[in-house]
């Protein structure tokens, strides 16, 4: 979701005022009778200083996506990062804004012309008193839709047509080194807990079928409402978007969570995201050199859910995964009677 650019109010006033002396300049230069210019000149100031304010917040309102309007998932997105609620409020402001000034523009454009010449500056640096004023009014709430055109830069592009699988696990268990195996997508990998900052989107084509790979930031095994801004992003993506839910275990450990927090975490989606299937994938295997920890995860996770055993960095596993989603696509037709 892009946002306008947005300016401060200094800005605008700045910018209304600059344009409302260059009309007037031009009227200078007019051949209108003495007396009538002077009230011509200060008329155009305030009628050219509201409409740039106006356009300028018009077209700020028409480039804004309308939220109602968007997949859900972009709506839970908008309101984890920046607030639904709050961004419609700071729109309204706009809205409210070019009513005042429209009142305005008309208010003193009459009283200037029913003015004698002499006192028609005097009207127009009243007018724009009123106009300054008002546009300081929402000086906070053009300031936050500055904030939110930053936080939601980067909201990802979804394909919704796309057989859809969301990788979900905890902080450098190597989701975002499959996402990179799998597809075309290079995010940023590192070692250290939290290294996926926002969901990453990885594609691939296979028999004329588009899929989409999606790494979440680590989700730590909390209540929802205990999740901070990143886990919470996690979320969204896997409620809205996940056709098919990939869950990572590590039984190396390497990640530096224990085998018991990863099955409690792994429960834990399963409750939440009851009606998408999920398979379990037991990464690192190559560094998994005790056999406990696998049993043990194996004996404490859905029976039905057979895990696939990988080593993503190697490239182990990579083909059976893949084969996965083609069967899972399939059989998905299949149940739509497509």
């Amino acid at each position: 979701m892009f946002l306008p650019n947005i300016p401060t109010s200094e800005e605008v006033i700045d910018k209304a005022f600059r344009r409302a002396k260059k009309a007037a300049a031009r009227v200078r230069t007019s051949k209108i009778h003495r007396q009538q210019k002077s009230k011509r000149i200060e008329e155009v100031r305030v009628q050219t200083a509201c409409q740039v304010i106006k356009d300028t917040f018009e077209e700020i309102l028409e480039k804004t996506p309308h939220v109602e309007e968007l997949p859900m998932f972009y709506q839970d997105y908008i309101d984890v990062a920046v607030g639904v609620d709050d961004l419609k409020k700071s729109l309204g402001a706009l809205n409210w804004a070019n009513g005042v000034l429209e009142k305005l523009q008309n208010q003193y454009t009459f009283k200037i012309r029913r003015s004698p010449p002499e006192n028609a500056s005097q009207v127009r640096r009243a007018a724009f008193g009123r106009i300054s004023s008002v546009v300081k009014r929402i000086s906070d709430e053009l300031d936050f839709l500055n904030y939110a055109k930053q936080k939601l830069r980067n909201v990802p592009t979804v394909d919704t047509d796309a057989t859809t699988a969301v990788i979900a696990g905890f902080p450098n268990v190597g989701k975002s080194t499959l996402l990179r195996q799998i597809t075309n997508a290079e995010p940023e990998v590192a070692d250290y807990p939290f290294t996926t900052k926002g969901i990453q989107i990885g594609h691939f084509e296979l028999r004329w079928q588009k899929y989409q790979i999606i790494d979440t930031p680590g989700l730590l095994d909390r209540p929802v409402q205990e999740m901070n801004q990143i886990e919470l992003n996690a979320m969204v993506a896997l409620e809205h978007l996940a056709d098919l839910i990939l869950f990572i275990f590590d039984p190396s450990q390497t990640s530096g969570f224990p085998v018991e927090n990863q099955i409690n975490l792994y429960w834990e989606i399963k409750k939440i995201f009851r009606n998408t299937p999920v398979r379990s994938i037991f990464n690192k295997m190559d560094l998994a050199d005790d056999e406990e920890n696998i049993k043990y995860i194996e004996q404490h996770i859905d029976t039905s859910d057979k895990p696939l055993m990988v080593a993503a960095s190697e490239g182990s596993g990579i083909s059976e995964i893949i084969k996965i989603l083609e069967e899972f696509n399939r059989e998905n037709k299949i149940n739509r009677g497509e």
